[in-house]
């Protein structure tokens, strides 16, 4: 679709749906819209535990000089570089996370004779095809994301670990 107007979109809409919405077709879409909704909330939620998880991961550079888990950077260069590191997944995590809630349903109506009954049809398949493709690229990017996460999460736990054990002997 050339333009980034709406417009176009709910045209096609209504021309598919005619006078009356098929309740099939109203169930159908309603479940995408759901699932939808679903894995929003879950990117949502997701971006939230990785600012928490960032925040945490920057504590040992942040931290009051003598805290147990501080770090001095100049002293203690490699655990600063390896907690620093910890943190790039995390980081990550969360550009994948945007980059999932940025993700629309690409819809191109044109070419579709809008009073045509078959092409109707054709525009509810591409409606839901469109539906359908956004849902596995965001549950593709939130998989990374937790991934990621992951990742990121065991190398700050293992950095606190070594900045623990380094000033317990």
């Amino acid at each position: 679709m050339g333009s980034s107007s709406f417009r176009a979109r709910l045209r096609a809409f209504q021309a598919m749906r005619g006078a009356s919405p098929d309740p099939g077709f109203i169930a159908d879409l309603e479940f995408l819209e759901n699932r939808d909704l679903d894995l929003s909330v879950r990117i949502g939620g997701m971006l939230a535990f990785n600012a928490l998880m960032v925040t945490i991961g920057t504590h040992p550079i942040s931290a009051s000089p003598g805290a147990p888990l501080s770090v001095d950077a100049a002293t203690q260069p490699a655990q600063t570089i390896a907690s620093l590191i910890g943190i790039a997944p995390l980081v990550l995590s969360s550009a994948l996370c945007l980059r999932a809630l940025l993700v629309g349903e690409e819809f191109d109506a044109d070419g579709f004779d809008t009073a045509d009954d078959e092409s109707a049809a054709k525009l509810q398949r591409r409606l839901f095809a469109a539906f359908v493709h956004s849902i596995d690229a965001q549950s593709r990017l939130l998989r990374r994301a937790v991934q990621t996460s992951f990742a990121g999460g065991t190398t700050t736990l293992a950095v606190w670990g070594w900045i623990l054990a380094a000033k317990m002997w």
